[in-house]
Parts: C-alpha cells; sequence; structure tokens
C-alpha cells in the first residue's frame, strides 16, 4: 500500500482526533492536511502509519489549540464548537460513544482542559488508544500521561453530560420540537423542554446573538414561539439534520444560505440544552452563509407589525422577552 493510500484510509480517524481536540472544522482540517505534508516527506517509512499519523495530528492540534486558547478568551459572546453534520470515523461497536464525544456539551466541557490533558483526554477516552501510544503521540512518560487522564477525568466528571441512550427517542422528540418550533406553539414547546433547559447562542460578534443564555422552560419556549414564525414569514426554513452527533437542523434563509445550526441535548424524555451558533465565520464548511444581519432586520420589522396589528389583543409584556433578550 502506498502513503497516499495508507493516508486516506486513516484521514477519517485523524480528522475526528483534531476535531474533537480543537473543536474548529476549518482548523482541524487544516492540522490534517499538515500531517500529510510531514508524512509525504518523512525521509523513512514508519513503522506504523497509523501510530506515526495519529501523533502528528495530535501534535499539530495541540500546537494549533494553545494559540487559539487566547482567541477564545478574547471572543465575543458564548463559544461553541463549529457545528459538524457527520463524524468521518465510523466505528459500530462504539457509535454512541463517539456521538456523545462530539456533542456540543462534551466539547464545551472540553474547553476547561488544558491543551495537553485534551489530547491525552481524547486519545485515551474516546479513541481507546493505549498508553504507549498516547506517551508517544504527545511526548510525555506513561506515568505522566496517566496522572494528565486522571486529573482530566476529575476535571469532566462534574459536569460531562449524559444523553438519551435510545436513537429513535431522540429523533422522535427532536421531531416533534421542530413540529412546535414551526407553529409558534408556546405549550406544545414548553411541554418538551426540561424545566431547567438553557439556549445558548453564538455570534461571535459576528451576527446577530443573545444577549446572554437563555434559562427555564417558560422563558425558552416564548423566545423560540415569538421569533421563529416572524423568521418564517421571511422565508427562512429549516431542515431537520444531526448535528455533532444529536438531533438538530440547519437553518436557511429563502435563498437557500445557511443561517445558523440547531442542536439539541437530550436526556429523560426532554430537551436539556439549545446549543444555537450563527457566528458566519463557523458556517463557511456547512454551505453559503446568508446575511444574518439583514435577515435580523426584517424579522424585527415583522415583529413590529406583528404587534401593530395585535395591539388591542396583546399585552405588550408578552412580547417583552424577545425584545430585552435578542442582542
Amino acid at each position: 500500500m502506498s502513503r497516499t493510500e495508507e493516508f486516506q484510509e486513516l484521514r477519517p480517524l485523524l480528522f475526528s482526533i483534531a476535531y474533537r481536540i480543537l473543536g474548529s472544522v476549518s482548523e482541524a482540517e487544516d492540522a490534517v492536511q499538515e500531517t500529510w505534508l510531514r508524512f509525504e516527506t518523512a525521509p523513512a517509512e514508519p513503522r506504523s502509519a497509523k501510530a506515526y499519523l495519529s501523533a502528528a495530528v495530535t501534535r499539530i492540534s495541540i500546537d494549533v489549540l494553545r494559540s487559539a486558547r487566547v482567541r477564545r478568551e478574547e471572543y465575543t459572546g458564548p463559544w461553541l464548537p463549529e457545528p459538524l453534520l457527520a463524524d468521518p470515523y465510523q466505528d459500530p461497536e462504539r457509535s454512541a460513544e463517539l456521538a456523545d464525544s462530539l456533542s456540543m456539551a462534551a466539547l464545551v466541557l472540553l474547553e476547561r482542559l488544558s491543551p495537553l490533558e485534551r489530547a491525552v483526554f481524547v486519545l485515551r477516552e474516546v479513541f481507546d488508544f493505549g498508553f504507549s501510544e498516547v506517551a508517544s503521540a504527545v511526548g510525555r512518560s506513561e506515568a505522566a500521561c496517566r496522572q494528565l487522564v486522571v486529573r482530566a477525568r476529575r476535571h469532566m466528571a462534574a459536569g460531562r453530560p449524559r444523553f438519551e441512550a435510545a436513537r429513535t427517542a431522540r429523533e422522535e422528540l427532536a421531531s416533534r420540537f421542530f413540529d412546535a418550533l414551526h407553529e409558534g406553539d408556546v405549550a406544545g414547546l414548553q411541554n418538551l423542554l426540561s424545566a431547567d433547559v438553557s439556549m445558548v447562542g453564538d455570534g461571535g460578534g459576528r451576527a446577530p446573538q443573545l444577549a446572554k443564555a437563555v434559562f427555564g422552560a417558560q422563558n425558552v419556549a416564548r423566545l423560540l414561539a415569538s421569533v421563529f414564525p416572524q423568521m418564517a414569514l421571511i422565508g427562512v426554513t429549516f431542515e431537520p439534520h444531526e448535528i455533532n452527533g444529536q438531533p438538530g437542523a440547519i437553518f436557511r434563509d429563502q435563498d437557500g444560505k445557511v443561517l445558523h445550526t440547531l442542536a439539541l441535548d437530550v436526556l429523560d424524555g426532554r430537551i436539556q440544552t439549545i446549543h444555537a451558533v450563527i457566528n458566519p465565520d463557523k458556517l463557511g464548511h456547512v454551505g453559503p452563509v446568508a446575511d444574518a444581519r439583514a435577515i435580523d432586520r426584517e424579522v424585527r420589522q415583522a415583529r413590529q407589525l406583528t404587534k401593530w396589528q395585535t395591539a388591542p389583543r396583546t399585552p405588550l409584556h408578552e412580547l417583552s422577552l424577545s425584545e430585552s433578550e435578542l442582542g
């Protein structure tokens, strides 16, 4: 087998490692490309292509993450990973574990770890690498890697997300959620949300976003029901699609351009968290990106018209949440 063939066979694994370390599709793709360049020009044939390539992509990802951490500390508003529509690495025996490790909630939690802890945790806990392989990949002793894993597990344990085990149950709940969303059905939405549900939006200062996270079933339901029907009036549509291994949807403007993605975390028959990524810099890999600010202006105009038309019958305080929560 040629080097090109070996690399292509392992490429899905390499991307999946890099993405979980970096939380960025574009940076993961760059890390994989840099790994190929190193492999292509390596003077000697590695004894194990998998070991060589996994170590190379891990080290490159650690270096990228160290520089990215400074930018993320200065990020405007909540930071969420770039949405991933499908994980190229498939392992039927561990598909549920891999999907959970890919979720928005899990990747946000991984941000608490140092770059080295994150890399070791991903290799050992997600991809089940042996400690000798992990040590070789990160350039540390096996004893040091065991300590790093222990620290990473401790950091992750308290907030580690749990998800509905049955895929069909998640998908059925998501279908009901999006039906209620389309109808602007506050009661229907509220019945599908956990009491302490949270909704987080990532605009990165590059698009309209929630001024802060919204908590509570009633608040989240009212916010969703007040905004999305009005978006539909100006031609915004959505298509259900798995996002980061969990139920979700891609929202598009009337020209089919990507406005944002929505991912749902489901547990015990209720939606626990809603993650919305609207930062255009994080959506280019999904497709051509819509002008979110222009759409926001149209939605605000539609909302004002709705208020005017319903003023004799609708108290203003019923619409105050969306006005105060939207940036």
